[in-house]
């Protein structure tokens, strides 16, 4: 996969964070997503989020799985460190460098199709250990890069392009985070820029797994006539398949709203979504009334969005550990590979 470059100079009067850097400098690649992309607009919000906390690009990790969600890494932080790693192991890969070296500042970006179909367990273990990780699930309830087909998220009743109906119940990815302990639930809508960029910067603050859901609307569904796209076509045939196409370009979806109050979003394809934005006198501390709330608003057709609930004493995977202090990449050699016979003495305590 290429990715065209975006050319680094920029109007010499655009404003400055603390650290000297412009909004341009923590930018990557051109998108390759089709126009009109909710996961554009929630690439645009962490630039935001990023920049205005002054975060040094080349101390931050970016890791990512496979879907369209999975690339957008790739069009923010050209100069950070990054991990594309394969379907649904984003979560193990972020474990592994977080472990490395807890120094980096790691964000994960995956889809509805990569962390609640192929990447559910992964997803699941990552909560439970508390990784020190921004986890961004960027969900539009279709496998957008295979043609629109239903995802584990999608909700009962609805219908994809073609008008064939989804007879699943959906997994909802707030309340299996609540449900199994994470720290750190947040759920967002893309075209809702003033309340997503502080979210992302209240996650990329706490210590533990911050799990960001965002409501991310697909605009095109990939509704393509047939696909010779797959390895077993294109070997058949020996042939060099190129897939032509024509998107409309669309209008950016935006939402404002007040606290407490409820907001009906029109989507390019004419369907309706309810969104639900959380009171001022929310409690984001209470685990069981925060469940309670988000399933009966979910049962009302709405999906409650805003911080939704945040532990007050949480603990990382390092900390529960008890592993050393620094990064392990900072250890001598000697620390790391202490010979066989501290090998013989660990052995000996599990006789």
């Amino acid at each position: 996969m290429s990715f065209i470059a975006k050319p680094k100079v920029h109007h010499p009067s655009l404003k400055l964070n603390a650290l000297g850097l412009t909004r341009r400098d923590y930018e990557g690649a051109i998108t390759t997503l089709c126009a009109g992309c909710g996961h554009d607009s929630i690439t645009a919000a962490i630039i935001q989020a990023f920049w205005e906390l002054d975060i040094e690009p080349y101390k931050v990790a970016k890791m990512s799985g496979i879907g369209c969600s999975s690339k957008t890494p790739a069009y923010f932080l050209r100069e950070a460190h990054g991990f594309n790693s394969v379907h649904g192991r984003m979560p193990a890969v972020a474990t592994g460098a977080s472990a490395a070296n807890g120094d980096l500042i790691m964000i994960g970006v995956s889809g509805d199709g990569d962390s609640l179909s192929i990447g559910l367990g992964q997803l699941c273990h990552a909560i439970r250990r508390n990784v020190n990780l921004l986890y961004i699930l960027e969900n539009n309830g279709v496998y957008g890069l295979t043609k629109g087909q239903f995802s584990a998220s999608a909700d009962a009743g609805s219908t994809s392009k073609k008008g064939e109906a989804n007879s699943m119940p959906p997994i909802d990815g707030v309340l299996m985070a609540l449900t199994l302990g994470a720290t750190f639930v947040a759920r967002s809508f893309s075209g809702d820029k003033a309340q997503l960029v502080p979210i992302l910067q209240a996650g990329l603050k706490h210590k533990g797994l911050a799990f960001v859901e965002v409501i991310s609307p697909c605009v095109t569904f990939n509704d393509h006539v047939g696909s010779t796209k797959s390895y077993a076509y294109s070997r058949k045939h020996q042939l060099e398949v190129i897939q032509t196409d024509f998107v409309m370009p669309r209008e950016e979806i935006t939402a404002e709203y007040d606290p407490g109050s409820e907001h009906r979003v029109m989507l390019h394809d004419g369907s309706q979504i309810k969104l639900r934005k959380i009171a001022e006198d929310y409690d984001a501390t209470d685990r069981d009334k925060a469940y309670s709330y988000i399933r009966s608003r979910q049962m009302a057709g709405e999906s409650v969005t805003g911080l939704l609930y945040v532990s007050e004493d949480s603990k990382d995977m390092t900390e529960q550990l008890a592993t050393v202090p620094g990064p392990l990449t900072n250890l001598p050699f000697e620390d790391l590979c202490p010979g066989s016979d501290a090998l013989i003495k660990l052995q000996e305590r599990y006789r």
